[in-house]
């Protein structure tokens, strides 16, 4: 893929989180895609990639995916991003807590024949849950 295809592709990977368009996100991924997720583990397969999403939109219906730094280096793609949400449903057996989270993180792509063949998910996930109040901290002494 050319940069400037890429950065359509990442455009429409924007325009699909902020829709919260579960089809459309597990759509960009090859049939045979691999996604490494803090929440949701290691995932195969293009359906099960869309299973989560809509899992990640039902628990948190008002997400908000906001791209920073695009990072591209032939087919690899390093997209840093801010999101924020509230956590509004049971999530893997974790009810609403109501709280709102907001975390930095990096997504990691890499590409095969125009899809996502793996894609790597960084960010924080123990403040994401103790934003949402689902750990607690102990105060520092």
């Amino acid at each position: 893929m050319t940069r400037e295809q890429i950065v359509g592709v990442m455009q429409a990977v924007h325009r699909a989180w902020n829709a919260r368009d579960a089809t459309a996100l597990a759509a960009l991924h090859a049939e045979d895609g691999v996604v490494h997720s803090p929440m949701f583990g290691e995932l195969r397969g293009r359906a099960a990639i869309e299973r989560t999403y809509e899992e990640l939109f039902r628990a948190f219906p008002d997400w908000v995916y906001e791209p920073t730094d695009l990072i591209i280096d032939g087919d690899r793609v390093a997209q840093l991003f801010v999101s924020e949400a509230t956590h509004s449903s049971e999530l893997m057996g974790v009810e609403a807590t109501f709280r709102k989270f907001r975390v930095q993180g990096v997504l990691i792509f890499e590409w095969r024949d125009g899809k996502i063949a793996v894609e790597r998910r960084l960010y924080d996930f123990t403040s994401l849950l103790l934003q949402v109040g689902v750990l607690k901290a102990k105060p520092g002494k």
